[in-house]
């Protein structure tokens, strides 16, 4: 899935590639990929690409009438997209002029700039869960992903954190329990009181920090709460930089080959030389280091005691 580094650095190509052209067309190829309908996704012709943003995992492009007439400047339309765990976008110098057939291929939306058949960029999505999901609002925060995004995690101070982590403040958990009671894996991926993070950044930030991603969040003492931000502001920090002015096709291959522990289940840790274990359920998995992060006992994992029983 991508995360915030990723989503960083689709913004970063967008504001170079795509900046100040106009769309020619766009094509849906899934109706299903679209949450919104007015306005439609043709009033998006003519317009120019005045932005890119992020807002947590969600790609924000920003578009401007610039031929409007009569007073006053237009209200821009902003296209957020969420690429959700299988999504992708991807940038091309010329694409085929046919409008795609629905269901077919990968492919979910195609935007043409200045040309129809020009360059501009997909948004496709792989395996059979469809989860990408787009809007076309006057305001990003019309979407109610955004709406309910907590702080960013790589613009979040020292302060901030130690408040949020020991459940002070308004943060919201909605359909959970205090913030202070949450573990710190459940807490970094929960983007309604962290925003960016995902499973995968999430292993790495508690591997650097040294911390179980079982430990409640408000039991930390203040030395593990610097621990976990320093890691948290690091990690995100370092990918990011690794990640954007690679062509986007490159990214997700990018974004493995900085990984410590996730995704690398019996591997050795590359600190310690410990083997990478897993925990895993029923959508997915996180792994750690035993002797880098839980005093060397293993985790529960639900898996394993399935097959004890």
């Amino acid at each position: 899935m991508p995360e915030l580094p990723e989503v960083e650095a689709l913004a970063e190509h967008l504001r170079t590639h795509a900046l100040a052209r106009p769309v020619a067309r766009v094509d849906l190829a899934s109706m299903t990929v679209l949450k919104t309908f007015d306005p439609p996704l043709s009033a998006l012709t003519g317009r120019l690409v005045t932005g890119a943003a992020r807002h947590g995992k969600f790609l924000d492009v920003e578009l401007e009438d610039t031929q409007r007439s009569g007073a006053g400047p237009s209200t821009p339309l902003h296209l957020v997209i969420h690429l959700s765990r299988a999504g992708w976008l991807r940038w091309h110098d010329q694409a085929s002029t046919t409008p795609p057939k629905p269901g077919k291929g990968p492919l979910e939306l195609r935007v043409h700039l200045e040309t129809v058949g020009g360059p501009g960029f997909d948004l496709t999505e792989a395996g059979t869960q469809k989860r990408l999901a787009v809007y076309l609002v006057e305001d990003p925060q019309q979407v109610p992903g955004i709406a309910k995004l907590g702080p960013d995690a790589l613009t979040l101070g020292r302060a901030e954190f130690g408040e949020l982590l020991a459940g002070r403040g308004d943060t919201k958990r909605s359909g959970a329990g205090p913030v202070g009671s949450a573990r710190l894996k459940t807490l970094l991926v929960d983007q309604q009181v962290l925003a960016g993070i995902g499973n995968a950044y999430s292993d790495e930030i508690l591997h650097v920090a040294k911390l179980s991603p079982f430990a409640a969040a408000g039991k930390l003492d203040a030395e593990a709460v610097d621990r976990l931000h320093q890691a948290m502001i690091g990690v995100l920090s370092e990918a990011v930089d690794r990640a954007v002015g690679q062509d986007a096709a490159r990214l997700k291959g990018e974004k493995r080959s900085g990984m410590r522990v996730h995704a690398r289940t019996g591997l050795p840790c590359p600190v310690c030389g410990d083997t990478v274990r897993e925990v895993s359920y029923a959508e997915r998995s996180f792994q750690y280091c035993p002797t880098c992060q839980t005093q060397g006992r293993a985790l529960a994992d639900r898996r394993l005691s399935r097959l004890v029983k």
